[in-house]
């Protein structure tokens, strides 16, 4: 068993969004104490919903896609790497524009920004148009959860900020799914592109909710760096010389290529033979992304006990077993046990990913090392999203499956490896 420092994971469904367990050792304790107003809450967990809402909404519409636009499984998956790509690209950079803006009126700002291309993509007059929107939306994304990350992290005092981080982010959960639920239902009872407008009109409402709610910040904004954007992102490079932070990037980029990669691909699997899932029928199995509301926390609890190498090992492995079981023709072996381990891999994995992050990453540059672990992580979920596209014609879903299952074991390899603790901090 590991000895490790002790680093806690405080806060669940990082796989959610990866960069929660990094913001409160950043700043001094605020001078608002407790959880506030239910309304200042309420409109954090409402940030992560309407974050979320459309990030993964084409999932259940890709074998739609399929049919409407006699396109191939690759290019309908864009649909949903194109949003990923424009998160990672993003990330990194808007954060750091944005670090001395207003936090709430970038956050508001951001929503009502995020409905317009979701609108426009309803207009789209063919895949390309609406691939092109989709990674408009993956832009705009970070200006609302990244933010609202930071907002939480400097407004609350420091021992209530995983309470509050953990309703926001069990927000973005609730966010992925209602908006797969909803895409699902519209599509199916009208057309896929009223699944646009309704998503449209809930993200305007929200950022009026949201603008009325969350209360502005009371914190001064930080005095302008000195330093340029080039030797800002040559500090961000410096990180992949320390080979445990390599590792943990590495770790974020497979657990979100594993987490796209099975719930694009087996959309396909479900919708032919022997199940023939309808378009609706396929929205609820997302329902199962729920599982993380429970099992997260419950594992951060083991992994506090086990060490984060011997937890990442056994999430990692957990991942494994599921999508080994989606192999199965019972649908409900399909759905339970493989997609239902998957998602609880992957969630404890991240959790303890970006916990080990706190760790690996040195004092001064854990802002930075959080930014590039945001990038790499969604750069894993767009690759997850087109590259399984490339090995369906070869043998269809066990043909998928065993790519992810490659993924994961080298990134267990790379974890183990990596997350070797220096002598120092050892029994």
């Amino acid at each position: 068993m590991d000895s490790e420092p002790e680093t806690g994971i405080d806060t669940p469904l990082a796989a959610a969004n990866p960069a929660v367990e990094i913001v409160e050792e950043l700043l001094p304790p605020p001078d608002q104490m407790g959880l506030g107003s239910f309304q200042s809450v309420a409109a954090v967990c409402l940030c992560g919903v309407f974050a979320f809402l459309n990030l993964y909404v084409t999932q259940p519409l890709l074998p739609l896609f399929e049919r409407v636009f006699h396109a191939s499984k690759g290019m309908v998956g864009l649909t949903v790497s194109a949003s990923t790509l424009g998160v990672a690209i993003s990330a990194p950079v808007l954060g750091a524009f944005a670090e001395r803006m207003s936090r709430k009126r970038v956050i508001v700002t951001g929503i009502i920004a995020l409905s317009v291309p979701t609108l426009l993509a309803a207009t789209s007059p063919g895949l390309h148009a609406l691939i092109f929107w989709r990674f408009l939306q993956g832009l705009i994304l970070p200006s609302v959860f990244a933010i609202t990350i930071t907002y939480v992290g400097e407004e609350w005092e420091h021992h209530s900020v995983p309470l509050v981080m953990s309703i926001y982010v069990s927000g973005t959960a609730l966010g992925g799914f209602v908006g797969r639920l909803t895409a699902g239902l519209t599509a199916e009872r009208l057309n896929w592109r009223w699944s646009f407008v309704l998503l449209g009109v809930l993200t305007l409402i929200g950022a009026a909710v949201v603008a009325r709610w969350l209360p502005a910040e009371t914190r001064p904004l930080p005095e302008a760096k000195q330093t340029g954007i080039g030797e800002e992102l040559k500090a961000m490079l410096v990180h992949f010389r320390n080979p445990r932070l390599g590792a943990t990037f590495a770790v974020g980029f497979g657990m979100l290529f594993t987490l796209v990669a099975v719930f694009t691909y087996v959309d396909f699997y479900l919708a032919d033979a022997p199940f023939y899932l309808s378009t609706e029928t396929l929205s609820y199995l997302f329902s199962i992304y729920l599982i993380g509301l429970i099992v997260t926390p419950v594992g951060g609890y083991l992994v506090r006990h086990v060490g984060m190498r011997t937890g990442i090992a056994g999430a990692i492995v957990t991942c494994l077993m599921g999508a080994l079981i989606t192999l199965s023709h019972s649908l409900w072996l399909v759905v339970l046990a493989g997609l239902g381990l998957v998602c609880t891999g992957v969630f404890i994995a991240q959790a303890t990913a970006t916990s080990f992050l706190r760790v690996a990453a040195p004092e001064g540059g854990r802002a930075s090392a959080a930014g590039l672990y945001i990038c790499c992580y969604y750069l894993g979920g767009t690759v997850g999203g087109e590259l399984p596209s490339y090995v369906w014609d070869l043998g269809k879903w066990p043909a998928c499956v065993a790519l992810v299952a490659g993924v994961l074991v080298v990134t267990l390899a790379v974890a183990l490896v990596g997350w070797k603790m220096p002598k120092s901090t050892q029994a």
